[in-house]
């Protein structure tokens, strides 16, 4: 209530980055004070990390802690997914980093539409670049409670890189990075980079993927731990084109697929003005109104990949009820973004919570 009245009263009024950057800023303020990183896991429900061996491990080799996480896009140069993960995600998906440091797109780029809880970004993967995030998780896993944190990373294209040379793009940041992922995400489905969503065609897609699973094989070979890789698609593929990067994942042998990101479609049914949807302008639009789509794709991908393959269902994930039937619908984990700007920090925990109690009511 008090992160609503917070919201509605001031955070709405600021800009959207601005907002994002300063909420991320005090996380991590905090975050860094002694005994605040314990007081938020007791606040929000979240177990204590794992420090030792895990005895069990869930997909993708994760410790089960929630099967919700957070998706890329918030932490974007890997600052403190520590400090995300003590919200209560189960795990927390860095990024999008790529090979090179680069600004992203012009301001502003990151828009409200408050009257659907939705938002529209067209960032462009401003980061700092695979090295300098490489040097951040670094640190995190140096430490007892990073060695065996959920961190998930998601990859994309140099935006200067032309598309013929992508899968050297995508090497040079798995290479970089894989050493220090729980998994990697090949994103090839922002709509913010020009050109990108082209890679989701197979004769695309198949290169960049094997190159990224040549880089996580050989992290493996030097750490000794397995880097599941992931393809993150977008939910403007038609069908066919959704089973037939399911049918490269199987041919791959690929830990699954991340479904969906943001789409480049304006629904009609947006609550939103038309006139304000439009001066806003391209980007990707991301928020309940992604739901519909998000699980037909889940529901092609689970019928089509069999049950071995990992899913993570990701759009329009907006409560408890939404997750738990995503799990129910063949999803082995769920991310969230957008409902968690919109819900604030206690959000997460709450999330977890009521999916612990669904489960074990269900089970009983």
């Amino acid at each position: 209530m008090l992160y609503r009245l917070l919201f509605s009263t001031v955070l709405r009024h600021l800009d959207p980055e601005k907002a994002h950057v300063l909420a991320l800023d005090g996380l991590a303020l905090a975050h860094r004070l002694p005994g605040v990183p314990t007081l938020l896991r007791r606040l929000t429900g979240t177990p204590a990390p794992v420090t030792t061996e895990p005895a069990n491990r869930g997909p993708l080799g994760l410790t089960p802690a929630s099967p919700v996480g957070l998706a890329a896009g918030m932490d974007k140069h890997a600052h403190l997914p520590l400090a995300l993960l003590d919200l209560g995600f189960g795990h927390v998906e860095v990024g999008t980093l790529t090979a090179r440091g680069q600004q992203g797109n012009p301001r502003p780029r990151a828009f409200r539409l408050v009257a659907d809880r939705a938002l529209i970004n067209r960032m462009g993967f401003n980061n700092r670049g695979a090295e300098a995030a490489a040097r951040e998780l670094a640190r995190v896993r140096a430490t007892d409670r990073g060695r065996y944190a959920n961190i998930g990373v998601n990859i994309g294209k140099t935006k200067t890189t032309p598309l013929e040379d992508a899968a050297a793009d995508y090497r040079t940041s798995a290479r970089l990075l894989a050493p220090y992922a729980s998994y990697l995400a090949v994103n090839v489905s922002s709509p913010n980079t020009p050109g990108l969503r082209d890679l989701q065609s197979v004769d695309s897609l198949r290169p960049i993927l094997e190159a990224v699973s040549a880089e996580a094989r050989e992290a493996q070979r030097h750490t000794g731990r397995c880097v599941p890789v992931l393809v993150k698609i977008a939910p403007d593929l038609h069908d066919e084109d959704v089973l037939a990067v399911a049918d490269l994942v199987l041919d791959l042998g690929l830990a699954g697929v991340i479904a969906t990101n943001t789409t480049i479609a304006r629904p009609e049914n947006l609550r939103t003005p038309r006139a304000e949807v439009e001066a806003i302008g391209a980007g990707g639009l991301s928020g309940p109104i992604l739901a519909e789509r998000s699980r037909q794709v889940l529901l092609l991908l689970r019928e089509r990949l069999g049950p071995t393959p990992v899913i993570i269902s990701a759009g329009g994930i907006d409560s408890a009820e939404e997750a738990a039937a995503r799990l129910r619908d063949g999803a082995d984990l769920v991310q969230v973004y957008t409902s968690f700007i919109y819900e604030g920090p206690g959000w997460p925990g709450r999330l977890a919570r009521a999916l612990r109690h669904s489960r074990v009511g269900t089970a009983a």
